[in-house]
């Protein structure tokens, strides 16, 4: 019956795993993307070293090596899977050795076991913050694993009690950082809920927790942060500033759990134990679902999304994600436009999706690093290197925890390999090889240095080498139109910065330098007349009560044109029946869409 029930126990430990990588992996893929672009993990002895010489180093490292497979994100969720459930096996067996009677009972039968699910589940919900980083999941399950280290060895007698505080507590704290307050506070709990109370056994919970602090404390001098730095750990939370109540929180909950649920009454029969195991792990699902939404912003992680699916150049999943639901983030709108743009498609499909003015095609620089990268890569392919290059150093520089960035390094490398500059895109291209998933990228980089035949001829730095303006100069964020149009004269194939360029002048309802940009291009002799400069420059002629020249507009966008300005006169800008033009450029330029 004990091995049917252990299985039992184990198959639901698996199921939980399976709904956890299927929930990354499928619900938020991104997430894992996100966290592993922020880090960069790099295999030579002054990392590895700088790692250990500080509390939570050895978490870190854990973390960080779990983390990096995240480019994958069927990897990252299956490395996410296997933490939470180590997390609820170790929980559960710290419950069974809580749960004893004296020195010999056990917590067998199926009752409570979706408690055991708790500290794992809170995890999951606390994760839906993307600034709680691994290392804390890590620093958790080693505190756990110390708790149960404590049921297995520390409880015997007051000798090896104090052994195990004494070599426990200071190893705990120096790999995974202040978890062993958590730890610590659960061997001083269990001594005070052992039948009969030992006083020397509660003398020695207050030495754990004394010693604890006393690590803490102590450790303030030897490594360069204060008290209160290393009191939050030092990469518990991305943003050191900030204190992460909800971790503590869960370190609490861990060390509190296994002593209440000890003295939680037992079911008589099997039939009622199986009753309030399900009954228990019913309230569990329930609450997970009503608190999912709450910790789970789904309009940040779209966001999140874009930005990953950016960073892959993965254009078609772009337009498609674009096509089931309409993005109106700035940042997700910027995103689809430049993956139109790549695409060839910008001119034709740009009114297809809610537009946000300019913001919302490249928008302005601000001093935030999680969003930087994706319009950085809109310079980038745009050909404006010296920018993309600025705003992967800016991205990398602002990460709140000081880490480096694996994209905003791999940026580098490439835009200093594009300008030219060998050595700085050398020293760059040297760190990616200390790391485990780039090494063979920066590998096939390396032969391209000063090596400029093969530069000119790769598919994407030879181009942009064409594309590139060689003066450096800085230009305003209001102008952006006119870098566009520095773009178009140096290089007439810069098919982006082309549709760019006419793209925005409309994006501010300024027809009238729409014209002049179409004027421009016309005389170029590119063919380049889409749909949406079609019904703009209907609009522009209409607005001068003239006709277009013969040719110049086709006869069925002149048609629709008719239809729209009909609709307008007759009801205004709100007209039920413009309902038919909501993704077209009239509907835009009379500012219908706001």
């Amino acid at each position: 019956m004990n091995r049917l029930t252990d299985h039992w126990r184990l198959g639901c430990s698996l199921l939980f795993g399976l709904c956890v990588l299927l929930y990354w992996w499928l619900a938020y893929p991104a997430m894992t993307a996100y966290q592993e672009q922020y880090q960069l993990l790099l295999f030579d002895a002054g990392y590895l070293g700088g790692l250990f010489g500080v509390p939570g180093g050895g978490a870190r490292l854990v973390g960080e090596f779990l983390v990096q497979y995240g480019v994958s994100p069927l990897l990252g969720a299956v490395a996410l899977a296997v933490v939470y459930v180590l997390v609820q096996r170790v929980v559960w067996r710290v419950m069974r050795g809580a749960a004893g009677v004296g020195e010999t009972g056990e917590l067998n039968s199926p009752a409570h076991y979706a408690l055991s699910f708790v500290p794992a589940v809170l995890l999951w919900l606390l994760m839906g913050d993307e600034s709680v980083l691994m290392t804390f999941v890590v620093a958790l399950l080693a505190g756990l694993a110390a708790m149960w280290l404590y049921e297995c060895v520390g409880r015997q007698s007051v000798i090896h009690l104090i052994i195990y505080i004494m070599v426990c507590v200071p190893a705990v704290y120096w790999l995974a950082g202040p978890v062993v307050l958590m730890t610590a506070g659960y061997v001083l709990l269990r001594q005070l809920t052992v039948r009969p109370l030992s006083w020397g056994g509660v003398l020695a919970g207050l030495l754990a927790v004394a010693w604890a602090v006393a690590c803490v404390v102590a450790s303030a001098w030897l490594v360069p942060y204060p008290v209160e730095r290393l009191l939050q750990g030092l990469d518990y939370y991305r943003f050191v500033e900030v204190w992460c109540w909800p971790q503590a929180v869960v370190m609490l909950l861990c060390a509190l759990l296994p002593v209440v649920v000890r003295w939680l009454p037992e079911p008589a029969t099997v039939r009622r134990q199986r009753l309030v195991g399900l009954a228990e792990a019913g309230v569990l699902v329930v609450a997970f679902v009503a608190m999912q939404r709450v910790c789970y912003d789904d309009r940040k992680y779209e966001v999140m999304e874009y930005d990953c699916l950016v960073r892959q150049n993965n254009w078609d999943a772009i337009i498609a994600k674009a096509e089931r639901k309409t993005p109106d983030l700035p940042m997700s709108v910027c995103a689809t436009n430049l993956a139109l743009g790549m695409k060839g498609l910008l001119g034709e499909r740009a009114f297809d999706f809610y537009q946000h003015g300019m913001q919302g095609l490249l928008p302005a620089f601000e001093r935030n690093f999680s969003t930087i990268l994706l319009t950085g890569e809109a310079y980038w392919q745009l050909g404006l290197v010296n920018t993309a290059q600025r705003f992967a150093f800016e991205a990398m520089e602002g990460i709140p925890n000081y880490h480096k960035s694996s994209r905003a390094v791999m940026r580098l490398a490439e835009t200093n390999l594009v300008n030219g500059q060998y050595a700085v895109a050398r020293k760059y291209l040297q760190m990616l090889e200390k790391t485990l998933y780039y090494r063979r990228w920066a590998r096939r980089l390396l032969p391209l240095l000063g090596n400029e035949q093969a530069i000119s001829q790769h598919p994407v730095y030879g181009r942009l080498r064409q594309l590139r303006l060689t003066d450096d100069f800085l230009f305003s964020e209001q102008e952006l139109d006119k870098i566009m149009g520095q773009l178009l004269m140096h290089n007439h194939r810069n098919g982006l910065a082309l549709q760019y360029l006419l793209l925005c002048p409309l994006l501010e309802r300024d027809i009238n330098k729409f014209m002049n940009y179409m004027t421009y291009v016309d005389g170029l002799r590119l063919g380049y007349r889409p749909r949406s400069c079609q019904e703009a420059i209907a609009f522009a002629f209409a607005q001068r009560q003239q006709q277009p020249p013969q040719g110049y507009v086709s006869p069925l966008v002149l048609s629709q044109f008719g239809e729209f300005a009909r609709a307008y006169g007759a009801g205004g800008g709100q007209a039920s029946s413009l309902s038919p033009f909501v993704h077209t450029a009239w509907y835009y330029l009379v500012g219908a869409n706001n």
